[in-house]
């Protein structure tokens, strides 16, 4: 690879006052072009873009949060325990299915969770498949850590079949193969047959992330149900979303104790702060306070399916805290997604574009914001139709 040409340093010969881009550094070829994963981040009314939980931490929690760190806090001058093998066994005890502390792994939220499984069993010469539309992570962390990204797609409705998936398997050999359920963007839950006949075809790991899971509608099957049938299936999860966590950022992987040696070989010295583990171990203690606002958020996710299905629009179901929605134009649906987006923002509710042509996300929070997102889109599609 030749170097690029830097523009020309100024008289003292420093870069201050110059300008540089990425085109001008040596960064690798497959990074050039790309743009940096996020959601935008605008001071609105209502932000319901990010699948964030509405509802804050209840005070009570709060405090044995504030607690549980200021006892760390005099310790600070210790490196925490790099296993964090306490963390993993509250973990364990909350996440059940007869799993131990030998089966769970955390890290700094699931996206670091899912880049050490990449860098532990993908990298250089290696492929994962995903079926997307799904977690826009995948790619990313797989071409982060040089693992060649294979697109498996979904059937129209957005749904993966376990004949389309096994075959997708068989004809590319992946090996990472990304399972999503519920899936994010679409909010759909996949049946345990996909996962076992991907299992049955892969050679490789099959992840399936599950950071939506405790939205799931009952009877929703979870991967952690096949855990020891094959040591390389991998469960993800994360405490950013039920928990209402996000900013503490934990998540956490549950498999074959093998698979916890395996990551433990990439992770960094101490990746997990001992003020992070303080505060999630008391969340856990308190799990059931956190996740009392669950059962209410999926009441506003199901009002917002039968409201917006009411609209005429094409909704898909959803086992997660959000909802795509829209539908083609010809049915009477979104049309120019970002039009409408851009309408709804305009009136003070922030919800997602993610790249759908005619589908919109929106993420399921408190009655008032559901009301608040109702009126600004019934205004945003009487502005459509006069346009």
């Amino acid at each position: 690879m030749s170097a690029p040409t830097l523009p020309a340093p100024g008289p003292d010969g420093r870069w201050a006052d110059r300008t540089v881009t990425l085109a001008d550094l040596p960064i690798r070829d497959e990074l050039r072009g790309s743009e940096p994963y996020g959601a935008p981040q605008l001071d609105v009314p209502v932000a319901l873009n990010t699948n964030e939980n509405s509802y804050p931490v209840p005070a009570d929690v709060v405090e044995a949060i504030v607690d549980a760190v200021r006892t760390e806090a005099a310790g600070l001058n210790r490196y925490p325990d790099r296993e964090a093998v306490a963390l993993r066994e509250d973990l364990a005890r909350y996440i059940a299915h007869g799993l131990t502390v030998h089966n769970l792994w955390a890290a700094n939220g699931s996206n670091e969770v899912l880049q050490q499984l990449l860098q532990v069993f993908g990298g250089p010469g290696r492929t994962a498949l995903g079926f997307t539309p799904a977690y826009s992570m995948h790619p990313i962390l797989s071409t982060g850590t040089g693992t060649a990204w294979i697109d498996g797609r979904r059937n129209a409705d957005f749904s993966v079949d376990a004949e389309n998936a096994a075959a997708d398997v068989r004809k590319h050999d992946p090996d990472i193969v990304f399972l999503c359920s519920p899936n994010n963007p679409t909010g759909t839950a996949l049946g345990l047959d996909v996962v076992e006949a991907v299992l049955a075809e892969s050679r490789g790991m099959v992840v399936v992330d599950e950071a939506y899971a405790e939205f799931a509608r009952p009877g929703t099957p979870s991967a952690l149900t096949l855990l020891g049938a094959s040591p390389r299936l991998v469960v993800t999860r994360t405490m950013s979303k039920a928990f209402a966590l996000a900013g503490a950022r934990l998540g956490y992987l549950a498999a074959d104790p093998a698979v916890i040696d395996a990551v433990r070989l990439v992770r960094l010295p101490y990746h997990l702060s001992a003020l992070t583990q303080a505060a999630a171990r008391a969340a856990l203690a308190h799990a059931d306070a956190l996740l009392a606002t669950v059962e209410a958020i999926k009441q506003q996710r199901d009002r917002i399916v039968d409201e917006l299905a009411a609209r005429g629009l094409d909704v898909v179901p959803s086992d997660a805290n959000f909802v795509l929605f829209g539908g083609p134009t010809e049915n009477g649906g979104l049309g120019d997604q970002k039009a409408v987006w851009r309408r709804v923002l305009d009136r003070g509710v922030l919800i997602r574009d993610v790249g759908l042509p005619g589908y919109l996300r929106v993420t399921a929070g408190t009655p008032a914001e559901t009301d608040a997102f109702l009126v600004a889109l019934d205004a945003a599609l009487d502005q459509k139709g006069q346009a």
